[in-house]
């Protein structure tokens, strides 16, 4: 019964917003985010902290970081907002830029790793992906209520993509394993290293961590391993770039190769994320001094 009134409020909300057309939902999550700046000003103040991360001290005005919220408003809006059939919809408004390096990762038959950061709608990248022969399995992290855990699965499915839990499925790393065997494509969110012993990295200019799934995985399999970033249009719709692969250096251990491709996706997430840093939804500590008495 515990799970029952969270989960109720998620499907509320769905139920009222996907009865909505997509210009006013777009438009009340950017207002909502907007507002929700306002109230949470722990928050703010974090949130300011990684923005001048990314444009200096500067540049992070409280109005920049206002927007992210704004941004993130709407990533929920379009969230609750989707639905299987209004799948071709989102396609006509959005476009890859860099297909060429899934498709050419898919034709070499060793699987494709698509790692992103928490960018835009990254969720949407799933119907993209689809377009190219690519149908995604997301690794998605087990939430205390199961409810909503399985609402989140349903809600992602009907954007093409499948989903297995860490944490939850005891065969999560075999799930994604098989998928690259079979010449298949994976999504990682790969910005965030929830457990803190990732592999250390330098991100925009600090030292923290970051998941070594993504690099380990390549390593192990041979898989492309392309960064992708996802972003809003100022109107409607999406745009999505793929980099070109990440290369496996010829390094003697397995650890020294997974550390330096790592790196190198750091990277590569810095150039994504510095073209819409407002879009960049990391409102969580990400850097050890983040989690420093203040």
């Amino acid at each position: 019964m515990s799970d029952t009134p969270g989960y109720l409020a998620y499907r509320i909300a769905s139920g009222v917003i996907g009865s909505l057309p997509e210009p006013v939902i777009r438009r009340l999550g950017l207002a909502g985010g907007w507002l929700a700046s306002f109230i949470t000003r722990g928050r703010f103040a974090l949130v300011q902290r990684n923005l001048a991360r990314v444009v200096g001290e500067d540049n992070a005005t409280p109005r920049r970081v206002r927007k992210m919220f704004g941004s993130y408003g709407r990533y929920w809006a379009e969230v609750l907002w989707i639905r299987s059939g209004r799948a071709e919809d989102i396609r006509r408004h959005s476009a890859v830029h860099g297909a060429e390096h899934i498709t050419d990762g898919l034709a070499a038959g060793k699987g494709v790793i698509v790692a992103l950061p928490h960018l835009g709608n990254w969720e949407m990248a799933g119907i993209a992906a689809d377009d190219l022969g690519a149908r995604m399995l997301a690794a998605a992290e087990a939430l205390p209520n199961q409810k909503i855990v399985d609402w989140f699965i349903e809600t992602r499915n009907a954007m093409n993509i499948d989903v297995v839990i860490v944490g939850r499925d005891r065969s999560s790393t075999a799930a994604l394993l098989n998928r690259l065997k079979e010449g298949g494509a994976i999504a990682l969110l790969s910005d965030r290293d929830l457990s803190q012993r990732g592999i250390e990295v330098e991100f925009f200019g600090e030292r923290t961590t970051l998941p070594a799934g993504p690099a380990a995985l390549a390593e192990r399999t041979g898989a492309a391993l392309l960064p992708v970033g996802c972003y809003f249009r100022r109107g409607r719709g999406h745009d999505f770039e793929v980099a070109p692969p990440i290369p496996i250096p010829d390094l003697p251990t397995k650890a020294a190769r997974v550390a330096a491709m790592t790196q190198e996706f750091a990277y590569e997430l810095e150039r994504l994320i510095r073209k819409a840093p407002e879009q960049w939804h990391l409102f969580q500590p990400n850097w050890p001094s983040d989690r420093e008495p203040r």
